[in-house]
C-alpha cells in the first residue's frame, strides 16, 4: 500500500514538473544590430615609437616588457627617431614575431 502511495506522489510530482517546464515562455535571444557592435569596440590610438615612454610601451603592446622598452628608448636616443616601423627589428631583443603583432598599432612620425 505504502508502495503504491509514494509512486503515485512521485508520478504526480514529475508529471507537473514536465507540464510547467512545457509551459513556461520560451526566452529569445536578443539581438544586436552589427553597427552597435562596432560602436560598442574600443577604438585602439596608435603609438608613436618616436614619443612614446617606457610606462606606454610595456602597457600597450604584446611581448613588451621593462627590458625590450628600456631598450626601444636606448635606441630612439643612441640613433635619433625611428624613420620607421620596421626600423624596430634594429632594436636588441625585437624580432620579426613581436614587430608583426604590433604593427597595427605601431606609427611613426
Amino acid at each position: 500500500m505504502r508502495n503504491s502511495y509514494l509512486s503515485s506522489l512521485i508520478f504526480a510530482v514529475l508529471a507537473s514538473l514536465s507540464l510547467a517546464a512545457q509551459a513556461a515562455p520560451a526566452v529569445k535571444a536578443q539581438t544586436v544590430a552589427p553597427e552597435a557592435v562596432e560602436q560598442a569596440t574600443p577604438q585602439v590610438s596608435k603609438i608613436n615609437l618616436n614619443t612614446a615612454d617606457m610606462a606606454v610601451l610595456q602597457r600597450e603592446l604584446f611581448g613588451i616588457g621593462e627590458a625590450k622598452a628600456k631598450a626601444i628608448v636606448a635606441y630612439r636616443e643612441e640613433n635619433g627617431p625611428f624613420a620607421s616601423v620596421d626600423e624596430l627589428l634594429e632594436v636588441k631583443g625585437i624580432g620579426k614575431t613581436i614587430l608583426e603583432r604590433n604593427r597595427d598599432k605601431l606609427v611613426v612620425n
